[in-house]
């Protein structure tokens, strides 16, 4: 049985809503999007799902009256199935001039932002919610800084993985159930899960037509996380065009399922790849869909070190979404294939994190970060990240940190 964990967002939700007539949540099915403001909502709250078909026949039919049923202060469940609310919500808010009146969630954000822009802006905070992050399962939630390869926010000591360990909280994923049910078969969890979000989510979407073809192209997109997208090489091995692969992409994007890692590039250099690499945000997903069925067979994968850089990056990005802070993060490949997995840039500063899925750190792991010096910018400390069981000394400016740090 599933037990509640909390969630870093915890004190901070509270806080923006009274800054904004409305508070949305968004993120991936499962995430516990629900739970969350169910936890943390005052006495007096009312709550509503339009899961309910009635429910969503009268919030679809009549929102003036369905506001009259359920009057703020009040949590509405699944807001994308009637976007028809939307106006009447900003009615709501403009004539009474409250906040913290409306708390939303929403699974499908690919369908849901274009109707809060035109009918919330300026109302709304909007925040996502992705899986549990490493800090949250292990309940060192507090201090929750973002992950910065510098003085004090460069990991803080946490949990130490050895290789098996590892891929078993790899293959198990950050979804808050299967992170507390260790009974649960992950296998059926996320099979379950993909019917799921093809059925119930993608049927509604006219942007997918076939879904099968929809199903072989999540499939070599999750074979590719941790790579640079390429579009064509994608298009060809699903048998579909480039522009339907770049708007599938985008879906999965919307849904923040994955992340599109962007390159750090100076203005004065013509020799650095400009095509963003590829992350999916929870890895048990990714390996279900890579069509591996046991952590063991992750491990010994292809993809164990992609996979493994996959869920640092993730794990990265959740330190400063969770702080409501966007991640200043991109990575670096010239024409001539020198690469660092991570580059921050941050106050006018740059901080390189390299990424290795090995438990002896090595000077030649940061040998690229040499390259950083050519850029105008000053360059700050840098991390790389790996299986060691302490944080150790590369070189004077650089620290190797074991990933559970992050």
């Amino acid at each position: 049985m599933s037990v509640y964990i909390p969630r870093a967002l915890e004190g901070l939700l509270p806080k923006v809503s009274r800054d904004y007539p409305v508070l949305l949540l968004t993120g991936p099915r499962q995430t516990g999007k629900t739970t969350l403001l169910k936890h943390i909502r005052e006495p007096g709250r009312n709550y509503v799902s339009l899961d309910s078909l009635p429910v969503r026949i009268l919030a679809r039919e009549d929102p003036e009256l369905f506001l009259q049923k359920y009057p703020p202060p009040v949590i509405i469940d699944e807001i994308q199935y009637a976007p028809e609310l939307l106006p009447s919500i900003k009615a709501a808010c403009d004539s009474t001039g409250g906040r913290g009146m409306f708390w939303l969630t929403g699974s499908q954000q690919f369908r849901l932002m274009k109707g809060v822009t035109e009918s919330l802006a300026g109302r709304a905070a909007v925040i996502t919610l992705n899986g549990l992050s490493l800090r949250e399962a292990d309940g060192r939630i507090a201090p929750h800084k973002p992950f910065l390869p510098a003085s004090g926010t460069g990991g803080t000591p946490g949990r130490i993985f050895d290789e098996t360990g590892l891929f078993r909280t790899l293959f198990r994923g950050s979804y808050p159930v299967p992170v507390t049910d260790p009974g649960l078969d992950p296998e059926l969890y996320y099979a379950s899960y993909v019917r799921t979000y093809l059925e119930r989510d993608l049927r509604e979407l006219s942007q997918v037509g076939d879904l099968e073809s929809f199903f072989t192209f999540l499939r070599v997109a999750a074979a590719r996380t941790g790579t640079v997208l390429n579009l064509s090489d994608i298009a060809r091995d699903c048998a579909v065009s480039v522009p339907t692969v770049k708007r599938w992409i985008s879906i999965l994007v919307a849904g923040s399922l994955v992340y599109l890692l962007r390159p750090w590039h100076s203005n004065r250099s013509s020799r650095l790849i400009k095509s963003p690499k590829l992350y999916f945000l929870d890895t048990g997903l990714c390996a279900h869909l890579a069509g591996y069925s046991t952590p063991e067979t992750l491990a010994a994968g292809p993809l164990r070190g992609a996979i493994f850089e996959t869920w640092c990056v993730s794990e990265i990005l959740k330190s400063w979404w969770y702080s409501l802070r966007e991640p200043p993060v991109y990575y670096y490949r010239d024409r001539d294939g020198r690469e660092i997995d991570l580059v921050f840039e941050t106050d006018g500063t740059l901080y390189p994190v390299e990424v290795k899925l090995g438990a002896s750190p090595k000077k030649e792991w940061i040998r690229t970060f040499q390259e950083l010096r050519k850029a105008s910018l000053p360059v700050g400390p840098g991390a790389a990240l790996c299986l060691a069981g302490d944080s150790l000394p590369l070189d004077r400016d650089t620290t190797a940190l074991p990933a559970g740090w992050i």
